[in-house]
């Protein structure tokens, strides 16, 4: 595993060019994800759609996004990955253009459904299995996770700064005099060129991110048990998730406290910051106790921390317990990733990654829809109550089911 003198660097030491190009793409991405997420539902009102037709384009996007990255995931060992990160990136493009000059409902619902616009700028995407799988084949496995750290990082960070660019449509509309939707419109065709950017990035990989082995028959075979117990739990994780997604918790924490946006924003971004954090963190302590072990300890405490906001006597005493579990919260992120690509076979990778991906975005979903429920009928802060339970019970689960599969390199290194 990496060294614990090595998980600030910016580039883990050893990576391949292949592997700093799918980072440098997986950045690309999320800037266009960060941005499409909260301009998508605008530019939806904006055209004159009902909340019923908003609804169902976003829920085309979320459905067509989840089959689309399981399907990938399950013919990526019968094709070239580069051919595959190459035609993504086109329908990237596609999908961008589409979005840009189609005003009428059901052509945008095709396209939101056969497209690669994420809704929740998540986890899921037609990218995920492919890029992971890469990045797991062009470097050593005692510096997965820290590559893997990078890759959640650079992802997370592209995504905030995507957020923050969806600003830019109404800049535009006051200095330039355009109207919203041609300015959102605009923003849709940046999309198609961070498309057309990720195709020049994965343009010039080299065959050694190619399969090595025979296409299998089926795409999960010895550890088909494995990965979805693996995708039920993730699952499970997700919907105490989907309980305190952002906007929902920037609500509670207006209702129980009434504090302006300006300090809600603050508390989130300071929020976010401890968590991007925890990402570069979580590589020593996993060289230290193991990934499952990394996964539960530093994730059961911030849930704790969690079940105790909502009985926070004011709003410093929130804030700290709210900054603390997130230090904690995301550092399972990383190592997660890692632990799958290595208990599976190597031709198993590509659908082990979708298949524990997908089911997550649909949880989340859920989750969200409960909590919101739930803030109409009290200021308490039950969904933080309730997502600290789930996400604890999960931990638990986790930690009595996986504790004894451990990745080759741990195995190695207690043997050794």
């Amino acid at each position: 595993m990496t060294t614990g003198s090595e998980w600030w660097r910016p580039i883990p030491k050893g990576a391949s060019s292949d592997a700093i190009r799918i980072l440098a793409a997986r950045g690309v991405r999320a800037f266009g994800d960060g941005f499409v997420a909260l301009l998508l539902p605008i530019y939806l009102l904006e055209l004159g759609f009902s909340a019923f037709a908003i609804g169902t384009i976003v829920c085309a996007t979320l459905i067509g996004t989840a089959l689309l990255t399981l399907w990938v995931g399950i013919i990526a060992n019968r094709h070239p990955r580069r051919r595959l990160l190459l035609a993504a990136s086109l329908l990237m493009v596609a999908t961008g253009v589409g979005f840009a000059v189609t005003t009428a409902f059901w052509p945008l619902l095709v396209i939101a459904f056969v497209g690669t616009m994420n809704p929740t700028s998540g986890d899921a995407s037609v990218f995920l299995p492919l890029e992971q799988t890469v990045l797991t084949q062009t470097v050593k496995a005692r510096r997965r996770t820290a590559l893997f750290a990078r890759y959640s990082l650079i992802g997370s960070v592209a995504g905030a700064l995507g957020v923050l660019a969806a600003a830019a449509p109404d800049l535009e509309a006051k200095r330039y005099g355009f109207g919203p939707v041609a300015a959102m419109q605009g923003m849709f065709g940046l999309y198609a060129v961070l498309g057309i950017i990720s195709l020049l990035l994965y343009r010039p990989l080299s065959p050694a991110i190619e399969a090595t082995y025979e296409a299998p028959s089926a795409p999960l075979q010895q550890s088909r048990g494995l990965v979805y117990g693996m995708a039920a739990l993730f699952g499970m994780d997700s919907f105490g998730t989907g309980f305190l997604v952002q906007s929902l918790l920037a609500l509670w924490l207006y209702q129980a406290f009434a504090i302006s946006v300006t300090i809600a924003a603050s508390i989130l971004f300071w929020s976010s910051i401890c968590s991007a954090i925890s990402y570069l963190v979580a590589v020593p302590i996993a060289a230290r106790i193991g990934l499952i072990n990394t996964m539960v300890f530093t994730h059961l405490p911030s849930n704790i921390l969690l079940i105790l906001i909502p009985f926070a006597p004011d709003l410093t005493t929130a804030i700290g317990l709210l900054l603390s579990r997130s230090a904690l919260s995301q550092m399972d992120v990383p190592t997660r990733s890692s632990y799958v690509m290595a208990v599976v076979t190597p031709e198993e990778r590509p659908a082990a990654a979708s298949v524990t991906a997908v089911p997550k975005t649909f949880a989340w979903a859920a989750g969200s829809m409960i909590s919101g429920y739930l803030l109409t009928l009290s200021t308490f802060g039950w969904p933080l109550l309730i997502a600290g339970i789930v996400k604890g019970t999960y931990d638990i689960l986790l930690l009595i089911k996986f504790q004894k599969v451990r990745p080759p390199e741990e195995v190695s290194a207690a043997t050794g």
